[in-house]
């Protein structure tokens, strides 16, 4: 029901996680690809995931959906939708 996805994650020196948000049915929701997907770097207990278009998610709000994460040599602790 929040407006961010916001995620507690650790990434090693060359690692990365990236995030791109599915439709139920698996099909990838414009603007929220993994080709829309900046990359995240370090350490963050609740960092933000970013698109090109930013942070928000708000649209999405009520809709059932799927999230996809890609993580190069990282670990993620915890996701949570935010305000």
């Amino acid at each position: 029901t929040g407006g961010k996805l916001l995620i507690n994650y650790s990434t090693g020196g060359a690692g990365s996680v990236r995030v791109e948000i599915q439709e139920g049915d698996g099909k990838p929701i414009p603007g929220y690809t993994l080709d829309d997907a900046e990359e995240l770097f370090g350490d963050s207990l609740e960092q933000p995931v970013l698109w090109r278009n930013g942070p928000g998610v708000a649209s999405l709000k009520g809709k059932p959906v799927k999230l996809r994460f890609v993580l190069a040599d990282a670990d993620l602790y915890s996701l949570r939708f935010s305000d």
